[in-house]
């Protein structure tokens, strides 16, 4: 297992814009922007503070996710964002990724990987920037992997995640879920078919507003679980966002999943280093607990924050 964040800074607030003011004053230093193009308003923000400080040393790649049947109104403000973003950043290219196929199987995982190769990184890149912000789980998680593997393969190449964090307005976004759950695309654990051991696996469901049909399908898919961990953002900016979730998903905790109250994990809602070192130290605990009895498997399933969502990504890549 490679350490891959045991160096990781991070900065908030008002800290990310002096980082970027400085650090990208380098003139050396050219950026290649991965993001997204859709309706969220937040994908807009992360290309016009980089802009600002790097002028035409900034290029782009932005992400247009294609659902079906999208409203109206979102359509159009998905195109004033493309287009905003086009005058933002002229060096860039708009990536169409449609997210399910023909038959409704979500494949926008395999596409961004298939795009991402057709374009690839220019040997004059010094750091490649995701920002999670406005991309969905099934095509954010794929393309960090792939561009930070691109990353450690050039040593002179740097890889930074950013985002803008508003829960609230994660709340408020409604998925496209797929009848049948599947895996993201590159984080499917490879397991011994036929290992001696029996497999327990240990689910951790991020609990989020609106999100109780998509993980009771989550938890139907997974089959028998050897314990059930749901993740709650605490601390958090409403201070009362821990107790509403526990309020919402009340019925499912006590009789459908029968959680120990003892199991519930909470991560810092602003730090996803908090999250990242929690779900680490969970994943220790349990092949140190089971090691000789079980072949432990821990299943992540970020449906919320982005700010959670990022953090287990990071102990996803570490971990397998």
């Amino acid at each position: 297992m490679r350490s891959y964040w045991a160096n990781c800074i991070t900065n908030f607030d008002t800290d990310v814009a002096e980082f970027v003011a400085d650090y990208f004053a380098d003139l050396s230093r050219r950026v290649l922007l991965v993001a997204a193009a859709g309706f969220d308003p937040r994908s807009r923000r992360i290309a016009q503070m980089l802009s600002t400080t790097l002028g035409d040393r900034l290029s782009a790649l932005f992400i247009r996710e294609e659902r079906p049947g999208p409203s109206a109104a979102l359509l159009a403000q998905a195109d004033e964002n493309e287009a905003v973003l086009r005058d933002i950043v002229p060096e860039c290219r708009i990536l169409q990724v449609e997210i399910f196929a023909d038959d409704s199987a979500p494949v926008g995982g395999a596409r961004i990987v298939n795009l991402l190769n057709q374009h690839p990184v220019a040997s004059d890149v010094t750091d490649v920037i995701l920002d999670l912000s406005a991309l969905s789980i099934g095509v954010g998680f794929p393309a960090a992997r792939m561009l930070l593997e691109d990353c450690e393969a050039t040593a002179s190449r740097a890889f930074h995640l950013m985002i803008v964090s508003n829960p609230e307005l994660d709340d408020r976004i409604s998925g496209v879920p797929w009848s049948r759950p599947s895996l993201v695309k590159g984080f499917s654990p490879f397991i011994e078919a036929d290992g001696e051991q029996d497999l327990a696996q240990i689910w951790i469901p991020q609990l989020a507003r609106g999100r109780m049909p998509a993980l009771t399908q989550i938890g139907i898919a997974i089959g028998r679980c050897y314990k059930i961990c749901p993740l709650l953002p605490f601390p958090s900016r409403n201070p009362r966002r821990a107790d509403d979730l526990l309020s919402e998903y009340q019925a499912a905790l006590v009789d459908e999943w029968t959680v120990d109250p003892r199991d519930v994990v909470y991560a810092s809602e602003r730090n996803p280093l908090d999250c990242y070192r929690t779900l680490s130290t969970l994943k220790t605990r349990f092949d140190r607990t089971m090691a000789g009895t079980y072949e432990p498997r821990m299943v992540l399933s970020p449906v919320g924050s982005k700010v959670l969502a990022a953090g287990a990504l990071m102990a996803a890549i570490e971990h397998g």
